[in-house]
Formats: C-alpha cells, structure tokens, sequence
C-alpha cells in the first residue's frame, strides 16, 4: 500500500510543484496566505466554470424530461421490462442532451484540485527532525520565494489572522477561542454549499418544473457529508471550497439573469395545473322561447264575436 501511495505521490510531483509555484507567485505579489488560496481557486474555478455551466443545462434538462420520465416509468412497468425502461430513459436522454449524472460533475471535478491542494499546503508545513527541534523544510515551492522564507521563520506554520490554516477544527489548539474560527470555517462552507444547490432547485420550483428526487437527496444529504469531510480537512483547504462554492453560485445567478438556464426561456413550460369541473348547478341552462299557446279562454272569446258578426 506504501509503494502504490508513494508511486502516486511521484506521478503527480510536476502538478504539485505547478500549484505550488503558482501559490509563491501569488504571495510574492500580495504577502498573504489566504489571498494566495483565494487567488490559485480563481484559476482553478476559471478552468471548470466551462464544466459548471454545461452541469447546470444537464440540471435543467432533467427537470423538463421529468414528465416524459415518468411516462415511460408508467409504460413499462415491472422487473420484467426494466431493461427496456433502461434503453428507452438513454435514448431519450441523449435526444435531448440530459445527463443523470450532470449534477455531480462539479462535485467530481473538484475531487483532483481537493486532493493536489491538500496535499501542497500539507508540502507547505513540512518539518523535518534536527537534533532536538523541528525544522520547517517546505516542498513544492522555489527556494528562493519569499514564500519559502516565510514558512521558514514561522516554522511551517500559515498564519493568517491568528489561524493556522494547515491546522483542522480538531487539531489542538491553544485554546477554545482559537478553535472558534475553523468552526466557522466549517459552518459557512456547509452554508454556501446547501445554498449553491438550492439554488438552482428553487428556480426550477419557481417555474412550475418538478425537482427529481435524485437532486432532492444530494441537497439534503450531500451538505452533511461534506461538513465531515471539512472537519478533517486543513483550513486551507475549506477556504478553497469556500471560495470556489461562492464563484459557482455568482456563475449560476448570471445565467439565470442572462437566461441562459433559465427553463421558460429554453422551451421549458411550466406544469399546468387542471381546473377542477364546474358543478352541474353552474351549467349553463338552456334559453327557452316563451311558448306561443294562446290560453284556452282568450281562443274562445274570439270565436264567439266572429259569429256575432256574421
């Protein structure tokens, strides 16, 4: 298991020194730890916006195809159809270009920045045993940045406002009060991520589209599952989700604005509710003609001063 981490580890070496230069040059510019993150996940997010609009039509698609879903889901019942069910649900899928998956493409591309990200800021507050004491020897930067410097004399700690951003809310702290702030790191990351796919869910509530019960279970659960994954991760990190999390919501409300996702405006027709049948005593009743029977008496009054006449 060592030998394959370690194999993996070399593999991706050049990718790691990239990110880590890039963090240097950052800071050589503006000599702070969180705004060198922040400004390395404006890069990353400039890359994978592509993806996260594609994502958000996928997202969109599925919700118009929810009707015709459910129209073949009634068509072709049973155990023993299922295979058919499965053919039909792909070719309607690919004709109107819908993705099941669309949705998870976000959470899927972000997996590799997670793991080279983590793994740099961990390169970052590398120390190495000399003697007695322990001594900060950072990796995947240039020796000669004032990065490298800095981790050197704050010995391998990111300092930023008081918080070791290599530390984890459950890392030991000095005290409770410094471990306040990666709990908020933590509940502000859950928060926006919750927010992010509410988002896009409520738009589509709003134009009368049905919400498929997959997107109504990773709105519900994913949030939960990440707020674990953000309590073990470095601060560091959870400011990259932050950051990244909040330009994905800004890039979802400028194509809701410019209508770009935006389901009525891509031929998407909300769903029309039926008008219950009017009652029976709201009919219109049919117009009678006043009959034209002449009464009895009046017929034989006449008859009598005719022959009165006569």
């Amino acid at each position: 298991m060592k030998s394959f981490i370690h194999s993996v580890g070399t593999l991706f070496q050049p990718i790691f020194k990239l990110f880590g230069w890039i963090l240097a040059f950052f800071y050589g510019l503006i000599p702070n730890y969180a705004v060198a993150i922040i400004l390395l996940t404006i890069v990353i997010m400039g890359a994978l916006t592509p993806f996260t609009i594609k994502s958000t039509k996928s997202m969109q698609a599925m919700q118009r195809l929810q009707p015709e879903i459910k129209k073949l889901q009634q068509k072709y019942k049973g155990p023993e159809n299922r295979a058919l069910l499965n053919e039909e649900m792909m070719k309607l899928y690919k004709e109107e270009g819908a993705n099941p998956l669309g949705g998870c493409l976000p959470v899927l591309l972000q997996a590799p920045f997670l793991f080279i990200l983590y793994s740099v800021i961990k390169g970052l507050a590398n120390v190495v045993q000399q003697g007695k004491v322990l001594v900060a020897q950072p990796r995947y930067i240039p020796q000669g940045s004032k990065m490298y410097h800095d981790l050197i004399a704050s010995h391998g700690a990111i300092n930023v406002f008081g918080m070791d951003l290599n530390l984890k809310a459950f890392s030991t702290h000095s005290s409770f009060a410094a471990q306040i702030p990666f709990f908020a790191f933590t509940a502000v990351a859950v928060g926006l991520q919750y927010f992010q796919m509410a988002q896009l869910n409520n738009r589509s509530r709003k134009a009368g589209q049905p919400m498929p019960a997959q997107q109504q279970m990773m709105q519900r659960f994913l949030p939960i599952f990440f707020a674990y994954f953000y309590l073990v991760i470095p601060a560091a990190v959870v400011l990259y989700m932050i950051v990244s999390t909040g330009i994905r919501i800004i890039t979802q409300d400028l194509m809701f604005r410019a209508g770009i996702s935006n389901p009525q405006k891509n031929g998407v027709k909300p769903v029309e509710k039926e008008l219950p049948a009017a009652p029976k005593s709201q009919e219109k009743k049919v117009e009678q003609k006043p009959s034209t029977i002449k009464p009895q008496g009046q017929s034989r009054s006449k008859d009598k001063r005719k022959r009165k006449e006569r």
